[in-house]
C-alpha cells in the first residue's frame, strides 16, 4: 500500500467519525432573557419599574430612637421615656387615560407596641383621593411642637385638591372614628403671593354640629420664613376633642431659619383658650441637625404656662431611607 492509498482512507474513516459524533452532540438550551430592574424617574428620585409592568414602585422608611421628657410645676422630671419607632413605607405610580394613578401605604410599630399597624394606606387617581390617611386638618398650625388646635385628623376619607402654581383648592368627606354615622366635611385653599402664601382651612362635624375655622400666613423674611396663625372652633367636635380640654380659640406665631447649612431653628409661642374656661401660653425652640445624608437630630424644649406650669421636650435621633 503506498502513501496516498493510506491518507486517503484514514481522511474517509474520520469523516465517517466525525458524522458519527455529530447526529449524538448535545445543543444547550439558550438561557431565558433576564429582565433587569430599571429605574424610573418620571415621578421623582428613587422609584423603579416592577419587573414586567410600567408601574413605578418606591420603598422607604424611618426608624426613629427618642427620649421624652416632662415636669409639672417645677418638680423633678416625672416623666421620662425611651422610645422606638419603625416606618416602611410603599409608594406606586402609574401614567394611564384617567391620569396619574398612585398608592400608598406605611406601616408602623413601636417599642411600646410591637404589633404592626397600618398606619395610612389610600389611592389616588389625579387629584382624587381615597383611603385612611392625614386629611387637611393635619397642616393646621405653625412649626414646632406647641400648638393644639387639632385633636385628630386621620381618618378614613375621600377628597379632591385641584392645584396650580399659585393657588390650591380642596374638597373632602370624613368618616369621624368613634361615633357611628358620623361623618365630617372639611374644606382647604391656599394662595402663594410673591414670598407669602396664605391658607384657609375649615371643618364641620355633621354627627355633633359644630364646626372649625383656621387661617394662616407665610412669609420669607430675612434668613428664615414667619408664620402667623389663628383657629377658632364653635365647640367641641371629633376635629378639636370632645373632652374638656378642647381648645376653643387660639392664636400663634413661629420663625424658623438655617443657622447653619446643617442646623435649623425655630422658636414658636402660641396662646390657648379651652372650652372649660382654661387658659394658656405656650412656647418652645425646636431645633434640626442634619449629621449626615439620611441622619438627622431633632430636639424641642417647650414651657406651658398657666394655672400650673410644665416643661417638656424630646431629644430624637432620626435615620430615614
Amino acid at each position: 500500500m503506498n502513501i496516498k492509498s493510506l491518507l486517503l482512507g484514514s481522511a474517509a474513516a474520520l469523516a465517517v467519525v466525525s458524522g458519527a459524533q455529530a447526529a449524538d452532540a448535545i445543543v444547550a438550551a439558550e438561557p431565558e432573557p433576564m429582565e433587569y430592574v430599571r429605574v424610573c424617574d418620571a415621578f421623582g428620585t428613587g422609584y423603579f419599574y416592577i419587573p414586567g409592568t410600567e408601574t413605578c414602585l418606591k420603598i422607604g422608611g424611618e426608624v426613629r430612637f427618642a427620649y421624652d421628657w416632662n415636669t409639672a410645676d417645677r418638680a423633678p422630671i416625672n416623666t421620662d421615656d425611651f422610645q422606638t419607632r419603625a416606618r416602611l413605607a410603599f409608594e406606586t405610580k402609574n401614567d394611564s387615560e384617567v391620569g396619574t394613578i398612585g398608592s400608598y401605604i406605611r406601616l408602623e410599630a413601636t417599642s411600646d407596641n410591637t404589633n404592626v399597624i397600618l398606619d395610612q394606606a389610600y389611592l389616588t387617581v389625579g387629584g382624587f383621593k381615597a383611603g385612611y390617611f392625614l386629611t387637611f386638618a393635619d397642616d393646621i398650625g405653625i412649626s414646632g411642637e406647641n400648638d393644639t388646635f387639632i385633636d385628630a385628623a386621620k381618618f378614613d376619607a375621600v377628597n379632591y385638591v385641584y392645584a396650580t402654581d399659585a393657588f390650591t383648592v380642596g374638597l373632602g368627606v370624613d368618616e369621624l372614628n368613634g361615633a357611628a354615622g358620623a361623618f365630617g366635611v372639611q374644606g382647604y385653599a391656599s394662595a402663594t403671593l410673591g414670598v407669602a402664601t396664605l391658607g384657609l382651612w375649615g371643618g364641620y362635624d355633621t354627627k355633633l354640629d359644630e364646626g372649625f375655622v383656621s387661617a394662616k400666613a407665610s412669609a420669607a423674611i430675612g434668613p428664615g420664613t414667619f408664620e402667623l396663625y389663628g383657629a377658632w372652633a364653635s365647640g367641641r367636635s371629633t376635629y378639636v376633642g370632645t373632652g374638656a380640654s378642647a381648645v376653643e380659640w387660639t392664636v400663634g406665631a413661629a420663625y424658623g431659619f438655617k443657622a447653619t447649612e446643617k442646623l435649623s431653628i425655630t422658636p414658636s409661642v402660641s396662646f390657648v383658650e379651652q372650652f372649660n374656661n382654661v387658659d394658656y401660653v405656650t412656647g418652645g425652640v425646636v431645633a434640626s441637625y442634619a449629621v449626615a445624608s439620611g441622619l438627622k437630630v431633632d430636639t424641642t424644649v417647650d414651657y406651658n404656662k398657666g394655672d400650673s406650669s410644665e416643661w417638656t421636650g424630646f431629644v430624637r435621633l432620626i435615620r430615614s431611607f
